[in-house]
């Protein structure tokens, strides 16, 4: 693997009388000698003697790249470069998943996740944002939090594996703006207020001591377009490779935010936009996060709902995933309308519930008509960027080659529930693609490819941002997504289809 950390085993001659040349200029040499013009950290200048003499100049050099250069960050006793390891991150402002790497043959040894403990601080970003404005105190909570975060998740792979994050030498980290300002201890109001001048969007290689991370180089942070498009779509990128392709693609991460990036290896349109808490189970009453106990699939029978629920136990509430099944197998039943209206002649199930019609999906659990026109509100925002950076692009549906959807949420959705309420397009299902987690993939990618490194320019320099919030009829082509699938059904000719099925059986 040609990554951005190496070990090299290297055999040095001892020193004489006739060769007093200094065991570090001994072991740059050897390591020129291989390629390397390297540098030598004081932590590895500390440890020469007597580890050289011991070793009897018989050692192995620990690379890590900086940026511009190798720096040798470790020096071991003896041939250990079949012992390389690397980690690759996830910083999410829900979850922090990590992945333990084999940096000589690529694999994946283990993968792990946690909460992001700045949750404590608030559940949704913009709360984590005002709390600790202009506070140092408090933005340096926000930083421990997230460090916290990730170091639970290396003991757990620890766990796993029995190799320690200590024994790694570079690690990788992806995550939004906001999530890289607070785990570097900056402020990030500038995220969220105008002009949107964030305090950093290139990070790139930190000292990993400095961070308070354990491994023996440095922490690598992807950059960042703008204070809405951060590092884990550029991440994303990476792992599509859509920025290599010759036909267009839609990527899109879908999450409280929608971020968006529609091209090509010619041209990279992209913006972001809330989505809403909606689609991760906010604001719904039953709703919650995709944990054990959540609905995460529907299907309505003559016999009543039929619930595939996360761990196999009692329903406690209802996810993403499965409010875009549920939504989508009421609205074929004709349970509710085009317009999302619940339609209570159709079954005695839906009856007024606290002054409000809805249907009991689970012994206890509601869902609200309230529920129902806060969730298409949030689709008809997902599905409006789509449209509109389409348009802009003047490009027409027929002609993208692949619809990525990243995220947990792509992840787990029904694609033909998430075409019947109009939150993807009606395309052949075989360009609909589940990116999964795109950008702890990118991550990985980095970690065992340095080439990457000079391709994240060109990604950069190729995007085109556009503001949302800017669009003058954006609000016009909301509230057209907002009915089931669409206003215009003629762009959903798979669900007219199944409409008509139905209806025929009566």
């Amino acid at each position: 693997m040609e990554g951005i950390s190496r070990k090299e085993y290297i055999e040095l001659s001892a020193p004489t009388e006739a060769d007093s040349r200094s065991l570090e200029e001994r072991i740059l040499t050897a390591l020129r000698e291989k390629g390397y013009s390297a540098g030598m950290s004081l932590k590895v200048m500390r440890k020469l003697y007597p580890l050289c003499e011991n070793a009897v100049y018989k050692l192995t050099a620990s690379l890590a790249w900086d940026g511009r250069q190798w720096i040798l960050v470790d020096l071991e006793a003896g041939d250990t470069t079949e012992i390389h390891y690397g980690l690759a991150v996830d910083l999410g402002s829900t979850t922090v998943v990590a992945r333990l790497f084999d940096c000589n043959t690529g694999n994946c040894l283990a993968e792990d996740s946690a909460y992001n403990r700045q949750i404590a601080f608030g559940t949704d970003i913009l709360t984590r944002i005002f709390y600790c404005k202009d506070q140092p105190e408090k933005l340096e909570e926000m930083r421990g939090a997230a460090l916290e975060s990730i170091l639970e998740v290396l003991k757990k792979l620890e766990k796993k594996t029995g190799i320690q994050a200590e024994q790694c030498i570079q690690m990788v980290v992806a995550g939004n703006t906001t999530m890289i300002h607070f785990f570097l201890g900056l402020d990030a109001f500038c995220v969220f207020q105008t002009p949107y001048a964030v305090q950093v969007d290139r990070p790139g290689f930190l000292l990993a001591a400095e961070l308070g991370i354990p491994v023996k180089g440095y922490v690598y942070c992807y950059p960042g377009k703008s204070n809405y498009l951060g590092g884990d779509i550029i991440s994303g990128m990476v792992a599509t490779e859509l920025y290599k392709k010759d036909g267009i693609s839609v990527f899109f991460d879908i999450g409280t935010n929608g971020e968006l990036v529609v091209g090509n290896r010619e041209f990279l349109l992209c913006g972001a936009g809330a989505a809403g808490p909606a689609l991760e189970g906010g604001v719904v009453r039953t709703g919650m996060r995709a944990a054990e106990g959540a609905v995460e699939s529907v299907r309505l029978t003559e016999k009543g709902f039929e619930l595939g629920v996360i761990g196999g136990g009692e329903a406690r509430g209802i996810c993403g995933s499965g409010i875009i099944e549920l939504l989508a197998e009421l609205f074929l039943t004709g349970w509710i309308d085009l317009r999302g209206k619940f339609v209570p002649e159709k079954n005695k199930a839906i009856r007024k519930v606290d002054g409000m019609y809805a249907v009991e999906y689970a012994p206890g659990l509601f869902f609200f008509q309230s529920d129902v026109d806060e969730f298409l509100r949030t689709k008809a925002a997902a599905a409006t960027m789509v449209e509109y950076m389409l348009r802009e692009a003047g490009i027409g549906m027929d002609e993208i080659s692949e619809f990525y959807v990243a995220g947990a949420f792509g992840k787990h959705v029904s694609k033909e529930a998430a075409v019947t309420i109009g939150m993807y397009p009606d395309i052949d299902r075989r360009k609909l693609i589940n990116a999964g987690n795109s950008s702890l993939e990118g991550a990985g990618k980095l970690l065992l490819c340095k080439k990457i490194l000079d391709e994240l320019d060109d990604i950069l320099e190729k995007m085109v941002y556009i503001q949302f919030g800017a669009v003058e009829d954006f609000l016009e082509l909301m509230v057209a997504a907002q009915a089931i699938p669409h206003t215009d059904l003629e762009r959903y000719p798979s669900v007219r289809k199944k409409l008509k099925e139905r209806a025929e059986k009566g």
